[in-house]
């Protein structure tokens, strides 16, 4: 009782000052109380609430940034995969233009066959050292042969109409008599792809 009679005692000075004042200031004085509870409230209560909305606001632009990336590497994808399909059929192609291992044996008689069907005598035909380049190595063959020029022309567009790439590098000629001493080089490809990788 000592304690609330104490507490009242010290309020007294307070309420007497504010029964001293005009009605009008014990309105605003009201007034301006509500609004400072009513400040501290929304204050303490609703201020975590729209810090939380800030950050789920956030979170959905970025959700929305990533959907719309992702809506357009979508639209991409077939675009991606057509140019993929391309190069792959581009790819098999130029492959089936360059035989595998098995295949040079064969290849090297095709060329030999050539020369000989064009009327063209081989004077030497030596295979040499191959060339390794990305995914195709390089078998260069150094070629003497002796025919005329015609017989030579005859040649060039046998190799010409080969399945396989043949390329005639180093052609040189000479006249002997009545024939020409022919030195060349032939240059065919061999596809080794991922085997590159390998050694």
């Amino acid at each position: 009782m000592k304690k609330s009679n104490l507490n009242l005692d010290a309020l007294k000075p307070v309420f007497e000052k504010i029964a001293g004042l005009t009605r009008i200031q014990r309105i605003l004085i009201c007034v301006a109380t509500v609004v400072l509870i009513a400040a501290a409230f929304g204050f303490f209560l609703y201020k975590p609430k729209i810090e939380d909305m800030a950050a789920l606001n956030e979170d959905i632009t970025s959700a929305e940034q990533k959907l719309a990336t992702t809506k357009r590497n979508a639209a991409e994808y077939d675009e991606y995969r057509e140019k993929m399909d391309d190069a792959k059929a581009r790819f098999e192609i130029i492959s089936q233009e360059l035989p595998a291992t098995e295949e040079i044996p064969s290849l090297l008689t095709s060329i030999s066959q050539a020369g000989s069907a064009s009327g063209l005598r081989f004077l030497l035909f030596q295979p040499q050292s191959e060339s390794r380049k990305d995914f195709y190595a390089e078998i260069p063959v150094r070629m003497e042969l002796s025919g005329s020029y015609h017989e030579l022309g005859n040649f060039f567009d046998r190799l010409a109409r080969l399945s396989r790439i043949v390329n005639i590098d180093n052609c040189s000629t000479r006249r002997q008599n009545e024939a020409l001493d022919i030195s060349c080089t032939a240059v065919t490809y061999r596809f080794i792809g991922e085997q590159a990788s390998d050694n």
